[in-house]
């Protein structure tokens, strides 16, 4: 068990970030559960982590035993209250839309005892746009992992002006508990420093893409090769999801009703169609035959 004030984590959305934060926090020690308001979605979490957990016994890098330690500890769990009733931390990883995050942080607040840290994973919205909706803003913080949460290992904490000082060690050592590396973002600022630089990237692959210039299969392999990168902007946009930039760039357009920070029309056709990359098998890229 980790050594840390915080021994029962919430997670709260169990898609493709929210699972695997989910697993990740199984597998080091912590008790977790899972939760989420669909179904389908819960289920395929949970089969997720079945079928990643069988895979590693089968590869030999883990006991049939220890993996059933870890699927012990981890609970699936459509009822929030059942969720979050005894957790330390909650991480939410829910849609990136303001409102919502709102609506949940305010039921979180009532659900959760007084020394609960509640810890948003959004990668734009900065949690003092939260704060104001719970009686205890001094424990509301960014708390940023990395598509794929399993793998990657950079966490961006960062500290609004409503966040104290215990907070953040507490999440610090939360982050090393689950064998992450934690970054201290000292101020809120959009997009964080990872993604304020993966954006600007995204921003002008697109343009170049809009305006003919280079079609997405030559900007991938120019970036790939030319910068060092492993994914081409448009391949991880498909890691990532097209609906959730789309959704980030609307959220950031609406308020601040600069018509440049709209999303270019290669990510609103997308997003349109419902392609939103590795997720729905179709993205910049198709997947169907892969």
């Amino acid at each position: 068990m980790p050594d840390n004030q915080a021994k029962t984590l919430c997670v709260v959305g169990a898609g493709n970030m929210g699972h695997q934060i989910a697993l990740q926090g199984a597998l080091c020690g912590f008790q977790v559960y899972c939760n989420d308001i669909n179904e389908s979605t819960l289920r395929g979490a949970e089969e997720f982590a079945r079928n990643w957990l069988a895979g590693r016994v089968q590869k030999g890098k883990m006991t049939a035993e220890e993996a059933r330690a870890v699927s012990d500890r981890l609970i699936f769990t459509q009822d929030l209250d059942e969720a979050a009733r005894h957790s330390d931390l909650v991480i939410e990883a829910i849609v990136e839309i303001l409102e919502v995050k709102r609506k949940l942080f305010k039921r979180l607040d009532e659900i959760c005892p007084a020394h609960t840290i509640l810890a948003t994973n959004s990668s734009y919205i900065v949690s003092s746009k939260l704060a104001d909706a719970v009686a205890r803003p001094d424990k509301v913080i960014n708390m940023h992992f990395f598509n794929p949460a399993l793998v990657m290992k950079l966490v961006e904490v960062v500290k609004g002006p409503h966040v104290s000082e215990e907070t953040v060690e507490i999440v610090f050592e939360v982050c090393r508990a689950l064998q992450k590396t934690p970054v201290r973002v000292n101020k809120e600022i959009y997009g964080f420093v990872v993604n304020r630089v993966f954006s600007a990237i995204t921003k002008e692959a697109c343009y170049l893409l809009d305006q003919g210039i280079a079609s997405i299969e030559d900007i991938d392999i120019a970036v790939r090769n030319g910068l060092g990168h492993p994914l081409g902007p448009f391949e991880l946009l498909d890691l990532t999801g097209i609906d959730l930039e789309y959704n980030v760039l609307m959220e950031k357009y609406q308020s601040t009703g600069n018509l440049n920070d709209k999303p270019s029309p290669a990510l609103v056709e997308r997003w349109a169609k419902g392609e939103y990359g590795r997720k729905t098998r179709r993205g910049f890229y198709d997947y169907n035959s892969k």
